[in-house]
């Protein structure tokens, strides 16, 4: 008698998770960024200290440390 008062809760649990799954398979298919995130290259957050005193981390394609001021 109570699978009986139960089942009717465990369709409405079943369905609400299958309408999530279908929601984020149309999410990732109308937008592309989603399954391609962007290119690019992530440097290490590593620092160089210059003769001043200041600090320059690195950036560009091949993460080189940029120029210290006034050298």
């Amino acid at each position: 008698m109570k699978f009986i008062t139960i089942l009717p809760w465990i369709l409405v649990i079943l369905g609400i998770a299958i309408g999530i799954k279908i929601g984020f398979l149309f999410a990732s298919k109308s937008d592309p960024s989603y399954s391609n995130p962007p290119e690019g290259v992530a440097c290490t957050q590593e620092a160089l200290e210059c003769s001043d005193g200041s600090y320059v981390g690195r950036s560009g394609p091949k993460c080189e440390f940029t120029a210290c001021p006034g050298e």
